[in-house]
């Protein structure tokens, strides 16, 4: 019998420019860390070697969205970029209405303002940072609906997504409907691992909100990652497209908020979707105060021009094979060194279960943030704390403490190597052996809101 041939993988594009990137010493790396008291979002960018902060807005735009740049109309009042903008989103996501904004979290801002009243309850997924806080800043209470599974690093249920129908019912007979302004679901759960939520949980949910007048407010922000995994993984859904698949998603929702810099491969840019003529009324008048005029909302015309570029570039399916490949390939490697990782390997990034890692440090000492600043010690990585620091502290001032303790690993999409991703593994491993020695850190300064972003550290 012949043995069938193996072939390998590659990225569907080529490259046209580069960025060079500095190369440093440990002891340069150590100062650095120094300088941004152990929290990696205080490091300068200059003294990263390979950046897994963040996904958001970190992306490389293809030569369409840059000539796009060059085709925007920057008028103040009825660009024609909105107008392209809007049907791309109609036609993409099937929304009927559209409110511009900078970014993703000031769309949250709008929507929380909106339909939020003191004493609300919001039922969503899994909490987001900017999510959660928008919706308290407006009075409302996060409670949290996601499957069990979704707290278990090891469990690998494919769709660690979905809404839990029964935690859902739970809080409409202790609330009531009326308080419940909407369920807040995000496609691709970040906090989770960037694990998705299937087509029959989003049936299942409508279903249940219809027949409870409830409102579903879609996190889309990785709405074409979500739709390549219900393309693999669920049932009647290998023949469809991602482009139908993703429709099909927004159908079942009332509304959308979306950060553009992520699926849609732009460096800035986000926007409110809702079908409710009402709403889009309150939030085009609202825009006005916070972002810009209705039809620029905070971006600029060459900014729409790319989104709209970008968005139609997320839906294309050799894209999304090779994107979540690329993630894919380097959960795999950190999985053949033994380092613990939540299963299944997620949409956008790798989450190193940081309670596995460095079992002998207990929460209160910060274990993420301390294996975030060792990984970048050791080769200047540069990744992220998603655990009890992110949590932050709950209205009465206690901390919140996360089932979930992880590093976050995330890849920006068309910017890195598979030789980048070895790069990583490598030095993770590295880290993972030496690991019975790490101490943890102490917080030496803790700001208001979003503590993750400015919170200094100190090692004990």
């Amino acid at each position: 019998m012949e043995t069938p041939k193996r072939r390998s993988w590659a990225e569907p594009y080529r490259m046209k420019m580069v960025e060079l990137l500095k190369m440093t010493t440990r002891e340069e790396r150590l100062k650095a860390l120094q300088d941004a008291g152990y929290n990696t979002f205080l490091l300068h960018a200059d003294d990263v070697y390979i950046d897994l902060l963040t996904d958001s807005g970190t992306n490389a735009m293809s030569d369409r969205q840059w000539s796009a740049f060059m085709t925007g109309d920057e008028a103040y009042a009825g660009s024609k970029s909105y107008y392209i903008l809007e049907e791309t989103i109609q036609t993409h996501y099937g929304y009927k209405y559209v409110v511009p904004t900078h970014q993703g979290r000031a769309a949250e801002n709008l929507i929380s303002q909106i339909l939020i009243k003191k004493g609300d309850i919001v039922p969503g997924n899994m909490y987001f940072t900017t999510t959660r806080l928008h919706q308290e800043l407006a009075g409302g209470t996060f409670v949290d609906i996601i499957i069990d599974e979704a707290h278990d690093p090891t469990n690998e249920h494919p769709f660690k997504g979905n809404v839990d129908l029964d935690k859902l019912d739970a809080v409409v007979r202790q609330y009531g409907a009326e308080k419940i302004p909407y369920v807040c679901v995000a496609t691709n759960v970040n906090m989770a691992g960037g694990q998705p939520v299937s087509m029959a949980n989003l049936k299942a949910l409508r279903e249940y909100t219809h027949k409870h007048g409830i409102r579903i407010i879609h996190d889309m922000t990785r709405v074409a990652e979500n739709a390549y995994f219900i393309q693999q993984r669920e049932n009647g859904y290998q023949d469809k497209s991602i482009k139908e698949i993703v429709l099909e998603i927004c159908s079942y929702t009332d509304g959308a908020t979306m950060s553009a810099k992520k699926d849609a491969l732009v460096n800035i840019g986000g926007f409110l979707a809702i079908n409710d003529w009402d709403i889009f009324e309150e939030a085009r008048n609202l825009v006005v105060v916070y972002e810009g005029l209705h039809t620029y909302g905070g971006m600029a015309g060459r900014d729409m021009e790319a989104v709209a570029v970008g968005i139609a570039e997320s839906m294309d399916e050799h894209h999304q094979r090779a994107r979540v490949g690329q993630v894919e390939y380097l959960g795999n490697r950190m999985i053949e060194f033994g380092i613990p990782i939540v299963k299944p390997i997620g949409g956008h990034g790798i989450f190193i279960d940081a309670k596995a890692f460095l079992p002998h440090l207990k929460q209160d000492l910060f274990p993420a943030q301390t294996l975030a600043a060792e990984i970048y010690l050791d080769s200047g990585v540069r990744t992220m704390e998603r655990g009890i620091v992110s949590a932050g502290r709950k209205p009465n001032g206690e901390n919140y403490y996360p089932n979930l303790e992880l590093v976050r690993f995330t890849v920006p999409r068309r910017v890195y190597t598979q030789a980048h991703m070895d790069v990583i593994a490598e030095s993770t491993a590295e880290v993972f052996e030496k690991r019975d020695r790490i101490k943890g850190l102490k917080m030496v300064y803790e700001p208001k809101y979003l503590r993750f972003f400015q919170a200094r550290f100190e090692p004990l």
